[in-house]
């Protein structure tokens, strides 16, 4: 048996202990059950020795003797009586030959009439027989009295047969305890592994994954599980890490030679074409920037810290305000809340003004992504209107352009790497935008939406509030 169980090893295990356990629940219950009929039986047949014993005169059934009273017996205070009185006939008005009076007396149990099959009809002797086999039932100290006709009456004495020291012991509850008992615990190991496997869905749902080791735990299948998606990851964030640097590295190789291109440009005397080449090393520095920044952003390893997003948003714009950029930051629309007190519930509606949207957040990661947006609305809608809203489970910032007229496509694939809008046109860009502020927006548990406003188009950044 390896170190470890698995599945397959723990499941035939409690397979079979639970065979075990049905089994040796069903022996105790089917051993019981026989044990407490053969008991029922001995006293059912003790009953109709004795009808023989009393009509005939023949022997009494071992473990009963008669004592005959000298008067009526006497009820003792507290007691409980049950009176029978049996005929021969198969009906009171057909009856023929003695009739058998019967008084059954005990401290705590008042017997049942209806367990007397033959009361009102059959035999005699049938009918003391399931007497005896009803004080056979129940564990009591009765007192059985007989009397035939208007003879005298006897004090039947058969605690041998019927008494709770005759009864054998009941294993029904313990049979049926074991069965329970397997069944809670084959149950509960089922739900133990069904948890663990929950557990780890759940810990690779959760976004803390791709940063952290999945907990190692379980059933053998579930530890090579968790073993080999950590080590996936672990390779994928090596990747990722050894792809940021090498561009990294790249964008600093290629940083001596572009200014060595900028200086030799400035030497042409054509305008014409010393414009053309300045753009051209503007756009490839441009390139591997956009390019290193996306990777940077996939790998999100910026610690989250407690800030203020619209203290965040507020710097961003002042910072685009201060070269004379159209951005302006426009105040959230003021909801109105219900006013009451504790007494009374008031239907006035007063306004709430706005407050710090506060969160926890990646602030570099964030302020490139609003940027981003800024950028995009600068670039195809003239100006930008940045507004910060939230409620207390999402913060979001709305970035409306001026102008701008995208099509149905282009919303469906604008988060996509290397994807531009049908309104680029000639504009500078390589489609990584967007892109950086989708995989930013999934990094705090958020998403990127577009949707058309009244003067353009408008990206809205939602971003969860308690994400890390």
């Amino acid at each position: 048996m390896p170190s470890r169980l698995s599945l397959r090893w723990l499941a035939s295990l409690w397979v079979v202990l639970a065979m075990a356990a049905g089994g040796g629940g069903v022996w105790l219950w089917m051993a019981s059950q026989a044990a407490w009929k053969t008991h029922l039986d001995r006293a059912y047949i003790a009953g109709l020795a004795l009808h023989d014993s009393l009509e005939n005169g023949s022997a009494l059934p071992e473990g009963v003797t008669l004592v005959q009273q000298g008067a009526a017996p006497t009820l003792p205070a507290g007691w409980h009586e049950t009176l029978l009185t049996l005929t021969g006939g198969g009906r009171p008005d057909l009856s023929r030959g003695a009739r058998l009076s019967i008084r059954v007396q005990s401290p705590d149990i008042q017997y049942p009439v209806a367990e007397v099959r033959s009361y009102g009809g059959g035999s005699q002797a049938a009918g003391l027989a399931s007497v005896t086999r009803t004080l056979a039932r129940f564990c009591s100290t009765p007192r059985l009295f007989v009397q035939s006709d208007t003879g005298p009456w006897l004090h039947i004495q058969g605690a041998a047969i019927w008494g709770c020291d005759a009864a054998p012991p009941d294993r029904r509850l313990l049979a049926g305890s074991v069965l329970g008992g397997a069944l809670l615990l084959l149950l509960g190991w089922v739900a133990e592994v069904s948890g663990a496997f929950s557990s780890f869905a759940a810990a690779l749902r959760d976004h803390r994954a791709r940063n952290a080791a999945l907990p190692v735990g379980g059933v053998e299948e579930l530890r090579q599980t968790a073993e080999a998606v950590n080590a996936y990851v672990a390779q994928d964030r090596a990747a990722l890490e050894n792809r940021a640097l090498v561009l990294s590295g790249v964008s600093h190789d290629l940083g001596t030679p572009a200014t060595r291109l900028r200086l030799r440009s400035a030497l042409i005397e054509d305008d014409a074409l010393r414009s053309k080449l300045e753009r051209d090393i503007d756009e490839m520095t441009t390139m591997i920037d956009g390019v290193l920044t996306y990777t940077r952003a996939e790998i999100g390893a910026e610690p989250f810290r407690q800030l203020s997003l619209t203290s965040l948003a507020e710097a961003v714009v002042a910072d685009y305000q201060d070269v004379g950029m159209p951005v302006r930051l426009i105040p959230a629309p003021i909801r109105a809340a219900r006013a009451g007190t504790l007494f009374s519930r008031a239907q006035a509606r007063q306004p709430v003004e706005a407050h710090a949207i506060l969160m926890r957040g990646q602030p570099t990661s964030l302020r490139r992504a609003l940027s981003n947006l800024i950028d995009n609305a600068l670039k195809y809608g003239r100006e930008a209107e940045v507004m910060v809203d939230g409620d207390a489970d999402d913060a979001w910032i709305t970035v409306t352009d001026r102008g701008s007229v995208l099509t149905g496509e282009d919303l469906a694939r604008l988060t996509g790497a290397f994807q531009r809008g049908g309104n680029a046109g000639a504009a500078s860009g390589m489609g990584l935008g967007l892109a950086i502020v989708s995989t930013i927006a999934a990094q705090h548990g958020g998403r990127l939406e577009f949707f058309q406003a009244e003067q353009g188009l408008a990206a809205k950044l939602v971003l969860c509030r308690r994400w890390a």
